[in-house]
């Protein structure tokens, strides 16, 4: 059998014909999971975003998604409030500079 007729073959160097499911070794894989690259039954994969994917990794890129608008949300309301603070700050300021500056200077009586 020439190199060119040979089987393709899973990392290990087994034929994809005898790749068995990574949480189940009795049973035969039927796809690997293209974010881990590993080989799984039919019970073991999920169709998640229009790929065939493992449930370990769904459920990490699921709760990655979580994570991200949970840091977003926490960092708008961080600055809504740095906001409003500055803002506060700088009229209050302002309004003590005014009101520090002497009546003659606004054009009344001394």
């Amino acid at each position: 059998m020439s190199a060119s007729s040979l089987p393709p073959t899973v990392p290990s160097g087994v034929p994809i014909l005898d790749a068995r499911c990574w949480n189940h070794e009795s049973r035969e894989a039927v796809g690997r999971c293209p974010e881990c690259h590993r080989y799984f039954c039919r019970e073991c994969v999920t169709e998640h975003e229009g790929r065939i994917i493992c449930a370990g990794c769904v459920a990490r890129l699921s709760g990655a998604g979580i994570d991200e608008e949970r840091t977003a949300l926490v960092l708008w309301i961080a600055y809504a409030i740095g906001g409003l603070i500055l803002a506060w700050l700088v009229f209050y300021y302002v309004g003590a500079g005014l009101a520090s500056t002497p009546s003659l200077f606004h054009g009344g009586p001394a």
